[in-house]
């Protein structure tokens, strides 16, 4: 019960405002379609891992939620780099942040 109630915290205060920054920014940037729906495929396979981190180290949860809520972490920070869907949207996302 903890659990679901964590695991709700962290998806309102971390992933929904990632996804909707991360969608937002390849929008203003114009990325190609294949890049937003690697971010979609990416987001999906990638936020049930952080939920399921946030669930077992809550200490990594509200420092997390702190840290996104200021500003302090870039979003593509929580993208796994694991993930192939991933990769390409973290490398879009950071060369962008470049040469603004």
């Amino acid at each position: 019960m903890i659990a679901d109630f964590i695991a709700s915290l962290f998806a309102f205060f971390v992933l929904d405002p990632v996804q909707a920054e991360i969608e937002a920014r390849l929008e203003s940037a114009r990325a190609p379609v294949e890049i937003v729906s690697q971010a979609r495929a990416c987001l999906g396979t990638t936020g049930p891992l952080l939920i399921e981190r946030a669930t077992g180290d809550l200490w990594w949860a509200g420092t997390t939620i702190v840290s996104v809520a200021t500003g302090l972490t870039n979003p593509a920070e929580l993208l796994d780099a694991g993930n192939p869907a991933c990769v390409p949207v973290a490398t879009y996302l950071t060369a962008e942040e470049a040469e603004a």
